[in-house]
């Protein structure tokens, strides 16, 4: 196991409206946004204004994040996506979006048996 396994590595929210949504958290929240190009369009990195670390995101329900399910989306870390997805199958869940690349590794999104979704994500 890495050390990274099980942690949370990231989250994001999938809208229609998604720069809307970044000038909603801009302003109650206090993050910055940055522009994370989709080709035809940005989704966006939520950063810490001193450090400009990114802590989320806020994507459009278009292109490859059109299949996501609304709301925030935890990302856990795991040691192999498609292991953890099987196991999710074999334990009651349900994996609502098969594993794919993303960011230079490997996630998918699954249900968990209370109807609560994650997604796994494996670098």
């Amino acid at each position: 196991m890495s050390e990274q396994t099980g942690k949370v590595g990231w989250i994001d929210i999938t809208v229609d409206d998604a720069a809307g949504l970044r000038d909603f958290y801009a302003d109650v929240v206090g993050l910055a946004p940055e522009a994370v190009s989709m080709g035809e369009y940005d989704d966006f990195n939520m950063t810490v204004p001193a450090s400009g670390e990114p802590v989320c995101g806020i994507c459009h329900a278009r292109g490859s994040n059109k299949d996501l399910p609304g709301g925030w989306l935890v990302y856990f870390v795991v040691d192999d996506v498609d292991a953890s997805a099987a196991a999710c199958a074999a334990k009651g869940g349900t994996v609502l979006v098969q594993p794919r690349g993303l960011a230079g590794g490997r996630f998918c999104v699954i249900e968990d048996p209370s109807g609560a979704t994650a997604a796994l994500y494996q670098a």
